[in-house]
Formats: C-alpha cells, structure tokens, sequence
C-alpha cells in the first residue's frame, strides 16, 4: 500500500528538520540515562522515505537510539479508520561527552584510582560502554593493560581481585555476635562475592567461601578433605 503526499503535507526539508530534531532529543535522552556528562548531539537523516506519507504532519517515534550511529526513527500516521500506518527512518548520529579517559598507562588487574584517569570529551558515537563517572570506574580494575589516552570502557574493567591463588587468607565464621577466625590458603583468585575453594590451614579441609575482603572469606559449604 502506497501513501500519497497530500496538497497539505509537510515539504521534504521540513519533515527532515522535525526528524533531525527528534533524532537529536532521543539520542540526548538515552545518553541522559546512561549518566553521562556534557552530551553533544548531532543528527542526519540518511534517506527519507520513497513513498511520503498521506498525512500532512506524521507523528515521530523513537525505535532505537542506543547506537547513534544507526539511530532509528518512525514516522507514524493515523487513518480515519483508527489504524496507522508506520514508515522507520534511519539517521546517523553523532554524540560526543565528558568521557572517563586513561591519564596514564595502568597494568591489568590492579585498582586504577583516580590519579589514572581525566575527564575529557570525546566523540562516542560508537563506544555504547563510555562513562562519566570518575569515581566509580576508579575503584575497578582493568582486565588487560591500558594506555594513557583510552577511553575507558566498562566491558573493560572488573572488579579487583581481593584474593589471590596462594595467598594466606583469614576463614571468617560468625555466629551471633562470635566471631572466629581461622588461617587458610587460597586455591583460586576471587573478586568480591565469588566463591572460591581455600584450605583450612588447621584441618587440612577444603570448603568453598565467599571473599568478603581483601584476604578475607567466610564458608559457604564443606568439601572433602584435600589429599595429603
């Protein structure tokens, strides 16, 4: 079914003003969303459609806008029946922001702390992880080494390793408000919240805990004795 421009409807720049203008608010909308910080947004329509809609101001919907580069718009026009009619445009847009960006290099697996990073603005447009919370990203670790000048991206990082294969850890077992603490060696590296395997010191047992801080677990459950 076709639709046919009408003596009322819009004339094609219009129409591609009002979409570039709504392509810009949703991209500012999501990237609101994301909390980032200094949102800059430009956008292009990239092809109306051939066939113009019958309607002589279509309503405009966002589809998609979490990647501004294929940012997707629809035009929407309701019939006298009630039922409406949909055509999707696709923009291309730009957004830049103050992004979280490597200050210096930083190894992998070690906190970067703020004194690593710097806010600056760069273009984002095809960086869906940016950030501009400094703070946040400070306490976290990178997988792999970083450069100075990365933008940091949260697929990027994780938290730090609290507790090492090998290391000396402290079994912490609470019962009310008893406390006791038992020695223990690490059997596997874990980040805050994962379980890992750790050998009672005293017992020679192997039970799964819980890293609660740095050289820090309590049990979750009792494994079998290790073999001598």
């Amino acid at each position: 079914m076709g639709w046919l421009l009408g003596s009322g409807a819009m004339a094609a720049p219009t129409l591609t003003a009002r979409l570039e203008a709504a392509g810009r608010q949703a991209v500012t909308e999501e990237a609101a969303r994301s909390g980032l910080q200094g949102v800059q947004v430009e956008a292009t329509v990239v092809a109306l459609p051939r066939t113009p809609m019958a309607c002589a101001e279509p309503q405009i919907e966002t589809v998609d806008a979490r990647n501004p580069a294929r940012l997707r718009l629809a035009l929407v026009c309701s019939g006298a029946s009630g039922a409406a009619a949909r055509q999707l445009v696709q923009l291309r847009a730009t957004l830049s922001a103050e992004v979280v960006v490597m200050a210096t290099d930083a190894p992998a697996n070690q906190p970067l702390g703020e004194q690593a990073l710097v806010l600056e603005r760069r273009d984002i447009s095809t960086v869906p992880d940016a950030s501009s919370d400094l703070s946040q990203l400070a306490a976290l670790s990178p997988r792999r080494p970083m450069r100075a000048g990365q933008i940091v991206r949260t697929r990027m990082l994780a938290a730090t390793q609290l507790v090492r294969r090998g290391d000396g850890v402290a079994i912490v077992v609470r019962s009310g408000p008893v406390e006791v603490r038992n020695a223990g060696e690490a059997l596997e590296a874990g980040r805050d919240g994962e379980v890992v395997r750790v050998r009672n010191s005293a017992t020679g047992r192997v039970i799964r805990a819980r890293v609660i801080g740095e050289g820090t677990v309590e049990p979750v459950q009792v494994d079998t004795p290790s073999v001598p």
